[in-house]
C-alpha cells in the first residue's frame, strides 16, 4: 500500500505520516529530508544552492549520515533545501530513489509531489495544509526548542516564500492532486488529524 502525503512546509505532514506508518505497518520515507541532505552537502562543500551541477552532485553522493546529522532543519538548510529541489536534475536524480523505496514494501512518504510525481497512482492521497499563521507559529516553536531566537514575523515571511517558490517553481510545483483529500489542521490536534487521516485510509483500504 502506498499512502502519498503532500502539503506546504510545517503543515503537519510529516508529524502525521510517521503516525500513520507506525500503525500500519509501513515504512515511513520524509522526502524532504533527501532536499535538506542534498542542501546541507552543497553548503559544507561552499557551493551555492542554486548551482544545478553542485546539487546535482551532492544529491548522487547522499549517504546514511548525510541523513543523520542533528542541522538539517535549521533556517539556513531550510532556505536552501527550497532551492536545490526548483532544480530539474535534482529532483530527477532523486524520483528513482523514493520510487525504489515505496516500491518494495508499501510506505507512507510525505513531501510536495509524491502524489503528483512520484507516486500517481498511489492507493491513498492526502493534503495536508494549514494556514500560513499557524504553520509559522509552529516553525517559530521548532527553533526555539532548539534554542534557536528567531523572530516570529522572519518566520512568517520565510514560510510565505517558501510557499510561493514551491507553487510557482517549474519542475514539481505543489500542487494537490484531483483525487487527494483535503485535510487542513489549522485547527486541528495532531490526535485529531490523525484519526482523521486513519478514516480516510481505512474507507480505501480496511485494515
Amino acid at each position: 500500500m502506498i499512502i502519498a502525503i503532500d502539503g506546504p512546509a510545517a503543515a503537519g505532514k510529516g508529524t502525521l505520516a510517521k503516525r500513520l506508518a507506525a500503525a500500519l505497518g509501513l515504512p515511513y520515507l520524509d522526502t524532504g529530508l533527501l532536499y535538506r541532505a542534498t542542501a546541507k552537502r552543497v553548503l559544507v562543500a561552499g557551493a551555492n544552492p542554486a548551482d544545478e551541477q553542485a546539487a546535482l552532485h551532492a544529491a548522487q553522493s547522499l549517504t546514511q549520515a548525510d541523513f543523520e546529522r542533528p542541522d538539517l532543519r535549521d533556517t539556513e538548510t531550510s532556505k536552501a533545501a527550497s532551492q536545490v529541489a526548483s532544480l530539474p536534475a535534482v529532483r530527477h536524480a532523486l524520483l528513482e530513489f523514493q520510487r525504489r523505496f515505496g516500491g518494495q514494501h508499501g510506505a507512507v512518504l510525505d513531501g510536495r509531489d509524491i502524489g503528483t510525481i512520484i507516486f500517481p497512482n498511489a492507493d491513498v492521497k492526502l493534503f495536508v495544509t494549514a494556514s500560513v499563521e499557524a504553520r509559522a507559529q509552529r516553525r517559530w516553536l521548532e527553533f526555539q526548542t532548539r534554542g534557536e531566537t528567531v523572530p516570529l514575523a522572519e518566520v512568517i515571511a520565510d514560510v510565505a516564500a517558501r510557499d510561493e517558490a514551491d507553487r510557482t517553481r517549474a519542475a514539481a510545483p505543489l500542487i494537490q492532486a484531483p483525487d487527494a483529500t483535503l485535510i487542513d489542521t489549522t485547527h486541528l490536534t495532531a490526535d485529531e488529524a490523525f484519526a482523521r487521516a486513519l478514516e480516510i485510509v481505512q474507507t480505501r483500504q480496511p485494515v
